[in-house]
C-alpha cells in the first residue's frame, strides 16, 4: 500500500530498510505522511515456535495458491457473494468485457479504496449503464464487508444492478481471487494495510490489463476500457 509524501526532503535521513515512524494526514481528497523519521527496530515476537508454525503455514498457502495472471492469459472462473447475497460466477459475463477491483468499505483514506470506487463510478457513467461493461468491487475484508454492507456501500456510488457487483464470499474464496490478480491485504492495528489492483479482462475472458496502485484517472481508466470493447 503505497504512501505519498509532499516533498522529496521529507525522505532525505532515510535509508532502504529503515522502520519508521511518521504522522499520517488525511483530507478530503487525498493524503499524505509528515514527520518521518526512523526509529529503532524493536521485535515484538515473543515466540518462536508460533512464529515457525506461522511461517509454515504461509508458505503452504502460498504453495497452494494460483499464480497470479499475466496479460493475455484466461481468468479461472470464479464463485463469489454479490450484495444481494446472491451467487455470482465470472464465467456468467462471458461476452462483455469486466472491470475488476479490490476494495473494503472501511478504508479510511480518500485516495485508496474511496478513489477505486470512484474510478468505478465515472465508468458506470460513461458506459451507457453497462451495455457492453461489467464492473466487478471485491472486497479486501469479507469478515466485515457482508451483503448488506455492501449493498448500502454501493447505494453511496448509486450502482446500477446487474452492472456493478460488490463481492464477498468466504476467506478462502477472496483470498484466492485476490491472489490471482495480485491484491493482498493484511492486518494492521484494527484497520487493512492492502495492494491497490485494478484488472480490465476482454470479452473472452482473457486478462487485457492489471493497473498497480491508483496514479491513473478515470479518463484513462476508461479510454483501455473503450479500446478493450471496441478491439476484433
Amino acid at each position: 500500500m503505497p504512501f505519498h509524501v509532499r516533498t522529496p526532503k521529507t525522505l532525505e535521513s532515510l535509508h532502504a530498510g529503515d522502520t519508521v515512524a511518521f504522522t499520517l494526514v488525511v483530507e478530503k481528497k487525498s493524503s499524505w505522511l509528515e514527520d518521518v523519521h526512523p526509529v529503532a527496530f524493536e521485535s515484538a515476537e515473543r515466540d518462536p515456535a508460533q512464529a515457525s508454525r506461522l511461517k509454515l503455514l504461509s508458505a503452504l498457502m502460498e504453495k497452494g495458491a494460483a499464480p497470479e495472471l499475466t496479460p493475455g492469459q484466461t481468468v479461472p472462473d470464479f464463485t463469489l457473494i454479490d450484495q444481494t447475497g446472491s451467487p455470482v460466477s465470472f464465467s456468467q459475463f462471458r461476452g462483455k468485457v469486466v472491470a475488476l477491483n479490490f476494495i473494503y468499505t472501511r478504508c479510511p483514506l480518500p485516495d485508496y479504496c474511496f478513489r477505486l470506487s470512484n474510478n468505478f463510478g465515472r465508468l458506470q457513467k460513461r458506459f451507457e449503464q453497462g451495455r457492453n461493461l461489467i464492473l466487478l468491487t471485491v472486497t479486501f475484508d469479507p469478515i466485515n464487508d457482508q451483503p448488506a454492507v455492501l449493498a448500502r456501500y454501493g447505494q453511496i456510488w448509486k450502482a446500477i444492478p446487474k452492472v456493478w457487483y460488490f463481492l464477498t464470499g468466504s476467506l478462502t474464496d477472496v483470498q484466492r481471487v485476490c491472489g490471482m490478480f495480485g491484491a493482498g491485504s493484511w492486518q494492521d492495528e484494527g484497520l487493512l494495510t492492502h495492494s491497490l489492483r485494478t484488472a480490465v479482462i476482454d470479452r473472452e475472458g482473457r486478462l487485457v490489463a492489471n493497473l498497480e496502485g491508483n496514479q491513473y484517472t478515470s479518463q484513462q481508466l476508461g479510454d483501455l476500457v473503450e479500446m478493450t470493447i471496441h478491439r476484433p
